[in-house]
């Protein structure tokens, strides 16, 4: 009967690593790849022009990743206009 606590146990923990997880990516790896890829073009281009571009491809990839929960709330909204649904949603946030 110990056996089904420590599972439980254990599950919880992994859990959180994964939340952990998820959230160091977001706020900490997303925005420093996007730098590192700026710094990258920049110093191996030595040209404005791909840096300039290199600059806005991360900003919209740092903006969207910064907005993930806005953007599920309008994928289920079209999910659910497409559907035919009405208030009473046919796919519940957090379905993946």
């Amino acid at each position: 009967m110990n056996d089904t606590a420590l599972a439980a146990g254990w599950i919880a923990t992994f859990t959180g690593i994964g939340t952990d997880a998820k959230g160091l990516i977001f706020t900490i790896l997303i925005p420093a790849l996007c730098g590192a890829f700026v710094l990258l073009v920049g110093f191996r281009t030595k040209s404005p022009g791909p840096t300039i571009m290199a600059c806005i491809l991360a900003a919209i990839v740092w903006g969207l990743s910064a907005n993930m929960s806005t953007l599920q709330g309008k994928a289920v909204q079209d999910i659910n206009s497409y559907n035919g649904g009405t208030t009473s949603s046919s796919v519940q946030r957090g379905d993946q």
